[in-house]
């Protein structure tokens, strides 16, 4: 059953309250006051239960329009519907007090009670219609606008102040999942609360703002008020807050010069601005240009466009050899996707991978280079009778999948070839974000019989727990390590620890991008079993790698294979 509304009734007359009371109280709860006063305590009590008030004007002592003129004064019952009513003979004037002083609506008497019944039913209607409305706005965790009512907001204060400039801004926390992960989502929504605080709690009077998503922030600011000052406080604020991590806030600031442009796209545009400086610890704000719009255009041309070229054949899969240092003889090879774009060419992988990281779209690529790469093993041995080992990159996205065990045995199975013919790299990053999985997934992969390759090792989120964890058989040493740090004695000196701790447990060591003499010498003087680099080869299609099994009369099969 609905619940009843409670209406106040308020005369001095008792017939008329009587009247009255009769009148409503099939759809209304009546409370009642006989005068000014009354009326108050009631509202004071229980303001906040009640639908409407019926309020006689002509009373003695405190009269209704003194009672009107509290009620609307009262930040409570501001927007609590009032109808006045008063004597037929009453004046314009009248009417026009009430009016001015907050009435809802004016009524005479006698009342005509299915009219009054319906102006009342308007009433409620309309501000419950309202206050819902305005609840929907608000983001419920925050209180601030929601997306959509803050891009409503954005649209008619731009339309309404056309000779105003103005900066869209869209500020996000920066390492705000390690919040969720190390402190739990409780702490992670006090964050976002804290920071809401700060807007609510600066002079934002001419501005609109919300929070747009997740943990990012949207301000519309006249561009007169300098934003970067007041991001540079926002910032300041937010690295207040009490915790053992300390939180950064970076910032977009789009220039609102065409004001024709939705304001999803203009936020889209600022958060692409704040992206750019994310891990940048000396910078907080960064403003859109067309740099980055190219970028973003880019970006959508390479999603649009990967599924058409992976079913036209336009990825290819490269090798790179993999030299022993002991013979100098291949050993191995890694298996590199390379996309030809019949427009735009040679795509960069550097530029596809991290976003099909991103999308999904990544485990497709990877089925295509295993499977690829299987047809290329079964064929060297169909045609030399040998093979080498080559290694496939196993991604953040991959491992996470319950059916990465099956994928692959299926693809081996397609093309008769054992587990041990193809190695799977995985990276140290994917450890990081998911350690319990990655080890029970790479422990499985391993029993059933392939060998693992940790790539990217000394990245930067390299730890001994992990080696102590992962059952790996082969170590790659990041290639930054080998590129720049060979040469500086200290890095040098790390290098060769990794090497020392990596034969200790058993493991063979691929060292990545190896591109001088200088790096080839020092790495076999710390008995580094492979290299991989521009120094002996690059990544070539598969038709040229083949001249190296026809160039060696000894293929070196000694990868664990």
């Amino acid at each position: 059953m609905e619940r009843k509304r409670k209406v106040l009734i308020v005369d001095d007359q008792k017939v008329n309250l009587a009247i009255l009371s009769r009148l409503l109280s099939p759809a209304y709860d009546i409370l009642t006051a006989e005068n000014g006063s009354a009326a108050l305590d009631l509202l004071e009590r229980c303001g906040d239960e009640l639908s409407a008030v019926l309020l006689d004007v002509i009373m003695p002592g405190m009269s209704g329009y003194d009672v009107l003129a509290q009620i609307r004064q009262n930040a409570r019952f501001k927007k609590l519907p009032v109808i006045v009513v008063t004597q037929p003979d009453g004046s314009n004037d009248d009417e026009l007090k009430a009016l001015e002083l907050g009435a809802t609506d004016f009524a005479t008497k006698p009342y005509n009670g299915k009219v009054l019944q319906r102006r009342l039913q308007n009433m409620i209607d309309l501000r419950e219609t309202s206050e819902y409305a305005k609840t929907v706005e608000k983001d419920p965790l925050t209180g601030l606008l929601n997306a959509e009512a803050f891009a409503h907001s954005v649209t008619m204060m731009l339309e309404q102040n056309p000779d105003v400039e103005y900066d869209l801004i869209c500020s996000d926390i920066e390492r705000f999942k390690l919040v969720n992960d190390l402190f739990g989502k409780a702490q992670g929504d006090n964050v976002l609360c804290y920071v809401a605080d700060i807007y609510r709690e600066n002079d934002l009077h001419d501005c609109v703002y919300g929070r747009v998503s997740g943990d990012v922030f949207g301000l519309l600011m006249p561009s007169c008020r300098v934003s970067e000052k007041v991001l540079k406080n926002f910032t300041s604020e937010v690295a207040k807050y009490p915790l053992n991590i300390t939180l950064a806030l970076k910032s977009g600031i789009c220039r609102v010069d065409d004001r024709h442009l939705p304001a999803s796209v203009l936020c889209d545009r600022a958060i692409l601005a704040a992206d750019s400086i994310k891990g940048l610890y000396d910078r907080y704000v960064a403003y859109y240009d067309d740099g980055m719009r190219e970028k973003m255009l880019r970006e959508q041309f390479i999603i649009d466009n990967m599924r058409p070229a992976l079913a036209n054949g336009q990825f290819e899969v490269f090798l790179q050899p993999k030299y022993g240092l002991a013979h100098e003889k291949v050993a191995g090879a890694e298996a590199l996707v390379r996309w030809l774009h019949p427009e735009m060419g040679f795509m960069s992988p550097g530029e596809f991978i991290p976003l099909f990281e991103s999308n999904g779209f990544i485990t497709e690529l990877d089925m295509f280079v295993w499977d690829k790469t299987c047809e290329y093993i079964r064929e060297w041995i169909n045609t030399y009778g040998t093979y080498v080992p080559v290694s496939v990159n196993v991604s953040r996205v991959d491992i996470c999948n319950p059916d990465l065990p099956k994928i692959l045995l299926d693809t081996l199975n397609r093309h008769d070839i054992e587990p041990c013919r193809l190695h799977l790299e995985v990276t140290e990053t994917a450890y990081t974000e998911n350690s319990q999985q990655i080890i029970e997934t790479v422990g499985l992969l391993k029993g059933m019989g392939f060998a693992i390759e940790m790539d990217d090792f000394g990245s930067g989120y390299s730890s001994l727990n992990m080696l102590s964890e992962l059952p790996i058989n082969i170590l790659k040493l990041d290639m930054k390590l080998v590129q720049r740090d060979l040469v500086n004695n200290g890095s040098r000196s790390i290098v060769s620890f990794i090497i020392s701790l990596a034969k200790w447990m058993n493991l063979l060591v691929v060292a990545e991008d190896v591109e001088t003499h200088e790096q080839l010498s020092a790495l076999r003087s710390m008995n580094c079993n492979y290299v991989q680099g521009y120094y002996y080869a690059k990544p070539m299609p598969e038709k040229e790698f083949i001249k190296y099994f026809e160039a060696q009369q000894t293929i070196i099969d000694d990868m664990l294979a």
